[in-house]
């Protein structure tokens, strides 16, 4: 090593002559530095980040690590779950190598998008020589982020105005309106008991003021100027409060009986806060349409029971699946979406059909719907239904979709009205099957009365896509295609 260094020392005077240049850098590259030795250094990293699993996704929750420190990773293997605004996503590895650190710990909420949540190195390295980054986006842990949570938020600060807070009085809150007409006539809302809600001072409390002030003289006083001299600490504590109900609601405390006007703050999943977002944007600029129609389904009980006796189970769901999509296929104009371009005409009809989990409302995808038969389309529906519930669902089975289904029959809800789901055209709410007498006439004009099982099943439509005299129709063929459910099978 001595050898080294002299010899890099000898380099380096020879550097000093323009003309041993050329002969100095050869000798430089053949000396070995002992700051670069990858041992002190450390082995390089292959990073692994968080990506984008769904094309809404702005940050994800990290479940579970299904692989431990130290632990072979090949191509295609899993790594992790991860929790987007969807469903739970497995995250597989696309490199070969050994998880040398995980960065991002299990449970750990609102990871950023392109945040660093793992290592890898390549087989043969010494894992456990992992060079860590040093600059690495910060991901709040599981306890941060719960004693984050629980940090009260802190007061907003509100702008200068006439009415301030005198030290040692209770503040009162104030309407605008109320407000305006304090610091307009120079009043002071202490010395009158506010009545509004929560102790809110209201524009009638400023105004029965003004009546007995008995003057309407406009007087601006200065911003920091009090309206009365401060009131002493002990006269504060002993007079009475000026309402009998907090500004604020009281903050309930684990372990104690909950007092009056107490709350408990629910957290919102990645999925919940995405409906809500999304049905948000729907109701404010998708302009609904609402229609109607009622559907004998006795034929499909019938043909439902004959299959049953082959040990063929199929759902009336499974026959409404088919018959929209065969009238979708009829009528392709409502096949569409809308986009800021303007409509889009689908060639592919892809049914979404909406399933309830815990973690909210998901719209698994029947693909390709009008080419398939019933019994096709009940098993799809059944696989697509357990994965939704287990949080299973891969992106390209919930994501994309041209018309959508909601039924809520089995929970007695006898019609509704669903919220279309964005960008598609039109969203079918199906009811509960119930049984109507009605008065029937054969060949011969007698008249009987009979008993069929009827539906009532409700179009919502995007107005911009499909107009009321489009949905009427749609309606009519969806119901001549339901009610002839032999006649499903030649498409």
């Amino acid at each position: 090593m001595a050898a080294s260094l002299l010899g890099s020392l000898g380099v380096l005077r020879a550097a000093l002559t323009p003309r041993s240049l050329p002969l100095a850098a050869a000798q430089l590259g053949r000396c070995r530095y002992v700051g670069s030795s990858r041992r002190l250094l450390g082995v390089a990293p292959l990073k692994v980040l968080m990506p984008a699993l769904s094309p809404t996704m702005e940050k994800g929750n990290l479940v579970k690590w299904l692989k431990k420190e130290g632990e072979t990773v090949n191509v295609g293997d899993a790594l992790c779950e991860i929790e987007t605004d969807k469903a739970v996503v497995t995250l597989d590895s696309s490199d070969d190598g050994v998880l040398a650190k995980i960065m991002v710990e299990e449970g750990t909420k609102d990871v950023i998008l392109g945040s660093l949540i793992a290592l890898l190195v390549a087989e043969g390295e010494d894992w456990k020589q992992v060079e860590i980054p040093v600059e690495t986006t910060s991901v709040p842990s599981p306890v941060q982020s719960a004693s984050a949570a629980m940090e009260p938020a802190a007061p907003p600060a509100y702008s200068s105005s006439v009415v301030q807070p005198v030290p040692g009085r209770r503040e009162t809150r104030l309407s605008p309106a109320a407000r305006q007409i304090l610091e307009t006539h120079g009043l002071d809302p202490s010395s009158t008991a506010p009545t509004g809600p929560r102790g809110i001072f209201t524009k009638e409390d400023a105004l029965n003021m003004l009546k007995l002030k008995g003057t309407m003289t406009p007087t601006r006083t200065a911003a920091s100027a009090p309206l009365q001299p401060p009131v002493k600490g002990s006269e504060a504590a002993t007079s009475p409060p000026g309402y009998a109900r907090p500004s604020t609601p009281p903050i309930s405390i684990p372990g104690q009986p909950l007092a009056p006007g107490t709350f408990t703050e629910i957290p919102a999943s990645n999925i919940r806060q995405v409906i809500a977002r999304r049905l948000t944007e729907s109701k404010t600029t998708i302009p609904h349409s609402y229609a109607s129609i009622d559907c004998n389904i006795d034929q499909v009980l019938k043909l439902r029971k004959q299959l049953a006796k082959d040990d063929i189970k199929i759902s009336v769901n499974d026959f409404i699946i088919k018959a929209a999509a065969v009238t979708l296929k009829q009528m392709p104009d409502v096949n569409s979406t809308w986009s800021n371009e303007g409509p889009h005409q689908l060639s592919s009809i892809d049914i979404s059909v909406a399933v309830a989990t815990d973690r909210g409302l998901v719209t698994p995808i029947v693909r390709d719907a009008a080419t398939k038969g019933v019994g096709e389309i009940s098993t799809v529906v059944k696989t697509l239904a357990k994965k939704a519930k287990a949080g299973k669902l891969r992106p390209e089975e919930y994501q994309g979709g041209s018309f959508s289904i909601s039924n809520l029959g089995m929970f007695g809800i006898s019609g509704f009205s669903a919220i279309i789901n964005p960008p598609q055209a039109c969203i079918l709410a199906i009811g509960q099957s119930r049984h109507d007498l009605t008065i029937s006439e054969d060949d011969k004009g007698n008249r009987t009365l009979c008993r069929k099982d009827m539906m009532t099943v409700t179009l919502s439509s995007d107005g911009r896509l499909v107009d009321d005299e489009l949905a009427s129709q749609f309606l009519e063929s969806f119901k001549l295609n339901l009610e002839n459910p032999k006649l499903l099978a030649v498409f």
